[in-house]
């Protein structure tokens, strides 16, 4: 007897149309540069499997991840050659890895320049820090006997204040075209997607997006331009009546003052939507605003029906995910909006 898998009560469905429309306008905006996309997190939480292969159809040729685990998923939609993986080479096991699998290693210091030339050399990136001191090789070291040994595509650097109007942005972007003159290599790269919206001085031979292409607007430049992506929905489970004086959720937070019926809807803080999501926020059904009454719970909310009376038990709501309006809403920025998306919703 086959099994038959139960239909999930959570959608994630991201908007391939919006997201392949957003990285070709974040490819225009990059001037006489192309556009890469930076996949890493699983595409910031809404999925290789789906993301990639719309990215690269779209025109994307370099993706860029953080860890060697994650280069496999992407692989199995773009040549490996194509993915530069961020954190470097920490050992001879990614060395080794990285030669096998084909994707390019960026060298954040002397010492994985060393390893990696060592290990055979070959095609590799280069990070310069000009001010976000994270990752990458002090400007006074390009002239170290190490890099000069190394066969670089793309030098690159990050900008710590692109969503800000900063002068910042300014000294980064004029110590890096003063330190990338230092090092040969066939590509530059600065702008995030922020650095983006800062113009074509930024843009050089290659940009970075990433929270933009998934619906983020880290800069007003772009809010007339970028797309909402995250498409999220929940299913009621119950629906009931609740009287005067009976109270909702954890910690009685919200009382009812007049009878109302009201809906359990199967989302919560282990699916990515947190508990500080709840106070004056709704879920919608056709337009009409169903606000959340009470404390998140990890695996359900409940909402107002006064609003939508014929709604029943299976019927789904709109979660509200476009991180550029919901990022208002809340502390969280629209990175961790997108990141901490749970699996049961990924998988939905």
């Amino acid at each position: 007897m086959t099994e038959v898998t139960p239909q999930p009560t959570l959608r994630l469905s991201p908007d391939t149309q919006a997201l392949a429309a957003n990285w070709r306008a974040l490819d225009d905006l990059s001037g006489g540069g192309r556009a890469g996309a930076a996949v890493k997190a699983n595409c910031y939480g809404l999925g290789v499997e789906t993301c990639v292969p719309v990215l690269r159809d779209a025109g994307c040729g370099t993706f860029f991840v953080a860890h060697w685990g994650e280069v496999a998923a992407v692989a199995r939609h773009v040549p490996p050659a194509q993915i530069a993986v961020l954190h470097g080479p920490l050992n001879e096991s990614d060395c080794a890895y990285a030669r096998n699998a084909g994707a390019v290693p960026v060298i954040n210091s002397l010492d994985q320049a060393e390893r990696w030339r060592a290990s055979g050399g070959g095609l590799c990136h280069l990070m310069i820090d000009t001010g976000i001191n994270r990752l990458g090789i002090a400007p006074a070291e390009t002239s170290d006997p190490r890099i000069a040994a190394l066969d670089i595509d793309i030098v690159m650097s990050h900008l710590a204040c692109a969503d800000e109007d900063s002068v910042m942005n300014t000294r980064q972007r004029d110590a890096f075209v003063a330190v990338a003159g230092q090092v040969p290599h066939r590509r530059a790269s600065l702008a995030n997607s922020a650095g983006i919206a800062l113009g074509p001085d930024y843009a050089f031979d290659l940009t970075r997006p990433g929270l933009a292409l998934y619906g983020g607007v880290p800069r007003a430049e772009l809010a007339s331009t970028i797309r909402p992506v995250a498409r999220v929905e929940a299913a009621i489970l119950q629906c009931r009546g609740i009287l005067p004086g009976e109270s909702v959720g954890y910690n009685a937070a919200f009382t009812a003052a007049a009878p109302m019926r009201v809906g359990t809807v199967s989302i919560g803080y282990a699916d990515g939507f947190l508990r500080l999501r709840g106070v004056g926020n709704a879920l919608h059904h056709q337009g009409r605003r169903l606000p959340i009454l009470g404390k998140v719970s990890m695996d359900m909310v409940v909402v107002d029906l006064s609003a939508a009376p014929d709604v029943a038990a299976g019927d789904w709501l709109q979660v509200p995910w476009d991180i550029a309006n919901c990022a208002q809403q809340t502390i969280l920025s629209p990175y961790e909006l997108l990141t901490v998306i749970g699996q049961r919703l990924r998988r939905g």
